[in-house]
């Protein structure tokens, strides 16, 4: 039997090994905005008296430009490596950061804004991990999910594979109105389907 690497040792080995996006060459940056660019950041309409959490916010990449544009910030991730550079990297933002695993922590507060990029496909239970979102969620609050369009089963970097579980778009609009939510908008980028949804008021 296949032995794949854990979601944790990946990221952290990752960071070790000095591959941090959030300080991404320009090049580099174009090419991971085609899974969460400009559109991504529009379907946040994030505003400054707005309180944010991100689901795997790893280095700190997309938070880089959303944590300018909230009124507080928060983000989880397993890795503590990628938590230990994300504080580096949004020092200036002073965000709540996390490490741990999203299903598993007990968070004391709720977010008007929820959203996460490429990370539903290390999470198993994506039922639970939706409805869990819902809950965090102030009525009214925004979720914003972009899922790879590639249905891939593994990933693998250097001597390290990971086990994916590739996210269905169907399946995703249906649990997301299952949950509660009302899903206000559906899209593709180059890479990704990115959903947009709102907890009722």
């Amino acid at each position: 039997m296949k032995k794949y690497c854990s979601v944790t040792d990946h990221y952290d080995a990752l960071v070790r090994e000095n591959d941090d996006p959030a300080r991404d060459a320009p090049h580099l940056r174009e090419y991971m905005n085609r899974w969460d660019g400009e559109p991504f950041l529009r379907a946040l309409a994030l505003s400054s008296t707005e309180s944010v959490l991100e689901i795997g916010v790893g280095t700190g990449r997309l938070a880089l430009r959303a944590a300018p544009l909230c009124g507080r910030f928060t983000g989880i991730d397993l890795s503590s490596e990628a938590i230990a550079r994300a504080k580096e990297n949004l020092a200036a933002f002073r965000p709540r950061l996390i490490c741990a695993d999203f299903l598993h922590f007990p968070f004391r507060e709720t977010f008007d804004v929820i959203y996460s990029s490429l990370t539903f496909f290390h999470i198993r239970n994506k039922k639970r991990a939706i409805k869990k979102a819902f809950g965090l969620l102030n009525p009214g609050g925004k979720f914003v999910l972009s899922v790879e369009k590639q249905q891939r089963r593994r990933l693998v970097c250097g001597d390290r594979t990971l086990k994916l579980y590739p996210d269905d778009r169907e399946k995703t609009s249906k649990r997301l109105l299952r949950a509660g939510f009302c899903l206000h908008e559906v899209f593709e980028t180059p890479f990704a389907v990115v959903f947009a949804a709102e907890r009722p008021t």
